[in-house]
């Protein structure tokens, strides 16, 4: 850590650990399937397998990575809510940008005659 800053805390949570397989069709995206476990790695069946999307789009700045939670119980539900999550995911990646843009544009000041005609950002 560099110096100056705050130590985080890098304690492990016992009571929250996930064993992480990670499932592909090799041309959509993955799943993550997140299998809660015990401290001593046996499953822990008192808590729920929690499913992860991963998949990306291409932006003119090139590719970018999109990660999304979906609402399953069960690898084969995962699979079937994929796209439409991916879809929700996109859309929301799609706004932000959007909103990024907006506030780029009107970051640009220009300042009055009197200024020298420099444009300037903030």
């Amino acid at each position: 850590m560099p110096q100056g800053s705050q130590t985080a805390d890098a304690t492990m949570d016992a009571s929250n650990l996930y064993r992480e397989e990670v499932i592909t069709d090799q041309r959509v995206g993955t799943i993550r399937q997140l299998i809660p476990i015990n401290s001593d790695g046996t499953t822990d069946s008192g808590r729920q397998v929690r499913y992860s999307g991963q998949a990306q789009i291409m932006t003119g700045a090139g590719p970018m990575p999109l990660n999304f939670d979906i609402d399953a119980s069960s690898l084969e539900e995962a699979v079937g809510k994929f796209g439409d999550a991916a879809k929700v995911a996109v859309d929301r990646a799609v706004e932000e940008l959007q909103e990024l843009q907006r506030e780029a544009a009107s970051s640009i000041v220009i300042p009055d005659a009197g200024g020298g005609g420099k444009i300037q950002i903030p």
